[in-house]
């Protein structure tokens, strides 16, 4: 867990956090998913269609399948941390 940004929680955030992460994994997953898709885009340029997204998934699947290394957890979860605003 990053303790970067529990710091800057109101106590019912960091209580709706704890209950939230003793979830079973894929109620996790889905709450994640409906959280992250009620953000808007940091940049205009971000939102991208279901086509594009579509075609960047198709590109990443087609890489991972020829062996093409890709991004590591730690690098990926870093650039993500990078791009979100410091507390």
């Amino acid at each position: 867990m990053n303790t970067r940004y529990i710091s800057s929680m109101v106590p019912s955030t960091k209580q709706l956090l704890q209950d939230a992460l003793q979830l079973p994994d894929q109620q996790r997953a889905e709450l994640a998913a409906e959280l992250l898709d009620s953000l808007p885009p940091a940049l205009s340029g971000q939102d991208r269609s279901n086509a594009q997204w579509l075609a960047e998934i198709e590109r990443r699947a087609r890489a991972a399948q020829t062996g093409t290394p890709g991004v590591t957890w730690e690098d990926a979860r870093e650039q993500v941390l990078n791009r979100l605003p410091k507390p």
